[in-house]
């Protein structure tokens, strides 16, 4: 809203200052701001009021060292993130962006899913949450909105870029291409829907999932559309709950999701930035790089929140925000397209949920083959493997962070590794 305001007043009066508004880099520097003071001020009045509420999580007899003195913790925190990054993107980020739109309808029915499962958890007393079954449904709800957006929606586009000779080998028309001169160098635009997808480690090549479809012949070429919001629907489910079963101990989620949210931030300026993106030589999205501002809020949001839940918590997220900050991650990875890079990227989730699933299987296998359940893990997740193991939870975290800037670091890394 101040975005078009200031803009407005700048293109209609030229009222001096009022153009910084136009840079990314500035409104993102706002954001983050604007989140951190937005968690710090108003997060301390909603603990109070979800203390006077009576809003606390059932903390289960694990065996957990310290797990005493978290009875009584309110719970729901993931409200102070929601809003913390829906206010500053309303204020900051330009509104009539398909991609700013589509990240606001995310947050808003991932929160809606975990806070019902929170709701149903604290209020009606049952510790089971909502049904596996409706979290699924809610998550599929996501990205049937996230894939059929993306596919359908005209102005989500890819450009492709030609020199003059590339032009003319091609046999290009050009008259129906918009120029650009950069640096003495002409090249020719063209705006291409595409499914396409970046592909780590290989230069200039890019995964179309429209292939998948064309194996089964070419009839079934036409429903490309099914395949890709298929594949969203997984990544999206996947992701939000790795973040989901991540939040397990104080400041682990909301942590490691920032720092994966800067990195996914860095990707969206530098993919909707022509000069940029052709430098790196990677794929160049018009319009992607508004989601700087919406990766700045959800950056400060997660730090401002940390201020209440790094050890010892004074509030949880609950469901409310770890499946947000799941579906955020899923669906930003999606839209600058970089979901293949999120085994390495969101690699803390991954072991995560790798650590629960091994521990079920090898203990259904070894209950059916010798009749007794037997264990790899002291307990699953894996960070309360290392509790068991006699570690402090704010050495697993704060090792666990930088486990995921080293992640982070080797994402960067694929810009240019190629």
């Amino acid at each position: 809203m101040l975005y078009h305001l200031f803009t407005y007043l700048y293109d209609k009066y030229h009222i001096s200052g009022f153009g910084v508004w136009q840079y990314l880099t500035f409104r993102f520097s706002l954001a983050v701001i604007l989140s951190l003071l937005i968690s710090a001020v108003f997060g301390k009045r909603l603990i109070n009021a979800l203390h006077q509420l009576q809003v606390s999580e059932t903390i289960r007899d694990l065996g957990l060292q310290g797990e005493e003195k978290k009875r009584g913790t309110p719970t729901m925190g993931g409200l102070i993130i929601i809003g913390a990054i829906l206010i500053p993107t309303l204020l900051l980020a330009r509104l009539t962006n398909v991609y700013v739109l589509l990240m606001i309808a995310v947050t808003v029915l991932c929160g809606m899913i975990g806070f019902i499962d929170d709701y149903i958890k604290v209020f009606k007393k049952d510790k089971a949450g909502l049904s596996g079954r409706y979290k699924i449904i809610g998550q599929i709800i996501v990205g049937l909105l996230v894939g059929l957006t993306l596919y359908f929606n005209k102005a989500v586009l890819v450009t492709n870029h030609y020199t003059v000779k590339q032009a003319i080998d091609l046999k290009l028309d050009t008259s129906q291409l918009k120029a650009k001169t950069i640096q003495g160098e002409r090249f020719f635009m063209q705006n291409v829907k595409s499914t396409q997808t970046t592909i780590p480690f290989l230069k200039t090549s890019e995964f179309d999932y429209c292939s998948i479809a064309s194996y089964f012949g070419e009839t079934a070429s036409k429903y490309c559309w099914v395949v890709y919001v298929l594949i969203v629907i997984f990544i999206i489910t996947a992701v939000s709950n790795g973040a989901n079963i991540t939040d397990g101990i104080d400041g682990l989620a909301a942590g490691t999701s920032s720092i994966i949210g800067l990195t996914l931030g860095v990707f969206a300026f530098v993919s909707g930035n022509f000069i940029i993106a052709k430098y790196l030589n990677i794929m160049y999205i018009p319009f992607l790089g508004e989601l700087f501002v919406f990766a700045g809020a959800f950056v400060g949001a997660c730090i401002g929140f940390l201020w209440y839940n790094s050890y010892p918590a004074q509030v949880f997220m609950g469901d409310t925000g770890s499946l947000t900050l799941g579906g955020i991650i899923a669906a930003l990875a999606i839209i600058v397209r970089k979901e293949l890079l999120i085994p390495i990227l969101c690699g803390i989730f991954l072991v995560e949920n790798l650590s629960v699933m091994i521990q079920v299987a090898y203990f259904k296998y070894t209950k059916k083959k010798c009749g007794e359940g037997r264990r790899i893990f002291l307990m699953s997740p894996i960070h309360h493997h290392y509790q068991k193991r006699g570690f402090h939870e704010a050495k697993i975290v704060t090792r666990f962070w930088i486990i995921g800037i080293i992640l982070a670091i080797l994402t960067f890394i694929t810009l240019k590794i190629r």
